[in-house]
């Protein structure tokens, strides 16, 4: 069993400490910092989906007075490494996607970049591409992984017999679209090129992880690069690893030794240059007894990624430890197209693949006759499913119970479309949610006794708006025994020790236990009363734990939806999640991000939805007039509690992470409960009033 610290700071509903120089303005963000005599870099990007460049001329541009230069991939410093070819930039003049950087102006002002780069003048030879995703393609195929490191296929047992003999099956598909991170701080550089080392001020998720990364595209050893990100407004996985943007920036930093080239995407251009979360296409077959125990579980998705460069989803994933059922299978297959890659977004996988799988045990209640809830428990699982090792802690049935006490389920009425008030319909619905916990290596923090009389401690951690600043601290506290007040943090830096990426729910967790270690090693070294100058460093243990439990957070989702009978307008008055994620750090950070998961999911349910023309290959929705994310007015009565629990097999805190399950199955709940509504199944995300007045 892990030693867990004696808890005393940690779950205090703390206020962020950053909280004051972010109201105030004063928290310096990627564009923000001050640096002397800056230039600006507009890019330029290609106009078709498929094909290259026959032509190019800069000559009015670069007539242009407070222009200093125009680069292209004719005269673009080279590049190393082309391992990575989203990151090959201006090395050819070949064109993958519409959108892609093709070449940069560099001038005195934002605005005198952008008027130049509609100067410049460039010429295609376009060959025919292909941008559509569908089930019945011929040319679909299996990758070698899912991400992260996922089979991308399952399958145990015999699970055609098991359908041809279940007494209750269902087979549906279900669909989600592209969608894009839209975070209020936009994708953002600031580089300088100086001495051989380049310096990024960057609006990341992982300054370690976008060093390592760049390091061997520039061709530099990685202590020849310097990431700075101490403040980043929000990033949802789209900002945890480098893009584009930083190597073009980067390329114009080399062509003007010394100065700082600033460069912040436009909104426009973040719907193809950040990532997104690609469109599935999934098929689920589930086959149970009358009494609604599973016997088999099918899953099979389909997805889209680019050709020039592989990003699978791991949609299906969460099937494989869902639910107990003696035969199982899942599959991923992909599809490339000519469009931009595909990343991360809040919960990859998890978040399609659970709407696509809760939904289907919704219809799988309906068809046994059970209330859904019973349904669940029913097919609770006493251990993983797919790899037989005990839960560290799955607490789902302590969920839907509390849930179902919390949220009045006892009124939920019995049939679909039976409560009608003042012309609205009314149901409610629910969802299982589930994340793993993960653990990255590497991590690593020091501890220094300052002349002051305070710690510091140092890491090179992100916040990216989530309380990173707040929930480090409470933990440094706790662990060398000293107040709050006592311990300075320092982190958003790769000149500080190595930190993993703020990704997968994994960041606290990972840097919490490397801060640990390092109070542990500094009080076992100096003592209760150091002498100013005492410093050590530790990094994050590996935990045996993990070899011996499956560890996932677990959670569900409820919600009430209201739909007009004569418009088939959808509004959700209520929603409430019950979540077990191991020991809460800090109540008030964590009832914040639980809550930002659970409206991001309201909002992929309702309005999200990234409109790909194939005939052009690009976004046309691509701003946010037009790509309707959930806003105040959307938002009703939203709740978020969680168990009191800590898991003893996780790390030294007992936590298990808590920024992603918030989303997953958000939007299955909605579902759901617009069906108990109206009686009409909605399988294609986002529900909109159309497909309510059938």
């Amino acid at each position: 069993m892990t030693r867990l610290l004696e808890p005393r700071a940690i779950g205090m509903p703390l206020e962020r400490l950053d909280g004051h120089a972010k109201v105030t303005g004063t928290a310096p963000y990627a564009f923000e910092h001050a640096l002397r005599d800056p230039l600006y870099l507009y890019p330029l990007e290609a106009a078709i989906a498929r094909g290259r460049m026959t032509a190019i001329d800069t000559a009015e541009a670069e007539a242009l007075a407070g222009v200093v230069a125009v680069m292209t991939p004719r005269n673009a410093p080279r590049l190393a490494a082309d391992d990575d070819q989203e990151l090959w930039l201006l090395q050819s003049e070949g064109i993958h996607f519409r959108g892609q950087l093709v070449g940069a102006v560099i001038a005195q002002t934002p605005e005198i970049a952008r008027h130049a780069a509609a100067l410049v003048r460039i010429a295609y030879e376009a060959e025919p591409h292909d941008a559509a995703l569908a089930a019945d393609r011929d040319d679909l195929y299996k990758p070698e992984q899912v991400n992260p490191d996922y089979a991308a296929d399952t399958d145990e047992g015999d699970v055609e017999a098991a359908l041809a003999a279940a007494d209750v099956a269902i087979d549906a598909t279900y669909t989600t679209p592209m969608e894009h991170n839209n975070p209020m701080e936009p994708h953002t550089t600031v580089a300088i090129w100086e001495g051989g080392v380049l310096t990024l001020y960057d609006s990341t998720q992982g300054a370690h992880s976008v060093r390592t990364t760049l390091a061997p595209v520039f061709g530099l050893a990685p202590d020849k690069i310097r990431i700075i990100a101490p403040y980043v407004g929000g990033g949802f996985g789209s900002k945890g690893t480098a893009h584009a943007h930083d190597v073009l920036a980067g390329l114009a930093a080399q062509m003007v030794p010394g100065r700082p080239v600033k460069f912040a995407l436009t909104r426009q251009q973040m719907f193809w240059l950040a990532g997104y979360r690609t469109p599935t296409i999934q098929r689920i077959r589930l086959g149970a007894g009358r009494d609604g125990r599973l016997t088999a579980i099918v899953h099979e998705v389909i997805e889209q990624t680019a050709r020039f460069k592989e990003f699978a989803e791991q949609t299906a994933t969460s099937t494989r430890i869902m639910y107990a059922s003696p035969n199982r299978r899942t599959s991923h297959r992909l599809a490339k197209l000519d469009v931009p890659v595909p990343s991360w977004m809040r919960a990859p996988g998890e978040t399609p693949g659970m709407f696509a799988g809760e939904v289907a045990m919704d219809e799988l209640a309906v068809a046994c006759g059970l209330d859904p809830i019973a349904l669940r428990i029913r097919n609770d699982p006493a251990a993983d499913p797919q790899s037989g090792k005990p839960w560290s802690g799955r607490k789902l049935v302590e969920c839907l119970r509390e849930g179902a006490r919390r949220f009045g389920w006892d009124r939920r009425a019995p049939n679909p479309a039976a409560r009608r008030e003042d012309g609205w319909l009314v149901g409610m619905g629910v969802a299982s949610s589930t994340y793993p916990a993960y653990a990255l290596p590497g991590s690593r923090a020091t501890i220094r006794y300052g002349e002051d009389q305070r710690y510091v401690v140092r890491i090179g951690a992100a916040d990216i708006g989530t309380g990173t600043w707040t929930a480090l601290t409470q933990i440094a506290a706790d662990a060398l025994g000293c107040p709050i007040e006592a311990v300075r943090l320092e982190i958003g830096d790769s000149a500080l020790p190595h930190a993993s990426v703020e990704g997968g729910s994994s960041g606290i967790n990972c840097w919490g236990s490397a801060i640990v270690a390092a109070a542990r090693a500094f009080r076992g070294q100096h003592g209760a009363a150091p002498v100013p100058g005492a410093e050590i460093g530790a990094e994050m243990p590996e935990d045996p734990e993990a070899q011996r439990f499956a560890m996932h957070s677990f959670g569900a989702q409820f919600a009430e939806v209201r739909v007009n009978a004569d418009t088939g307008e959808i509004r959700v008055p209520r929603m409430l999640g019950v979540f077990s994620a191991g020991r809460i750090i800090n109540p008030r950070t964590a009832r914040s991000q639980f809550i930002g998961g659970m409206t991001m999911g309201l909002s992929m349910a309702l309005h999200e939805e990234s409109v790909l023309d194939p005939r052009f290959g690009h976004v046309v929705n691509h701003d946010l007039a037009s790509y309707h994310i959930a806003a105040h007015a959307d938002i009703g009565d939203i709740d978020a509690v969680w168990l009191d629990e800590v898991d003893p097999h996780s790390n030294p805190m007992g936590s298990r992470g808590i920024g992603e399950i918030g989303i997953v199955g958000a939007a299955a709940a909605i579902a759901n409960a617009a069906w108990h509504a109206t009686g009409i199944r909605i399988r294609d995300l986002p529900i909109t009033p159309d497909k309510l007045l059938a």
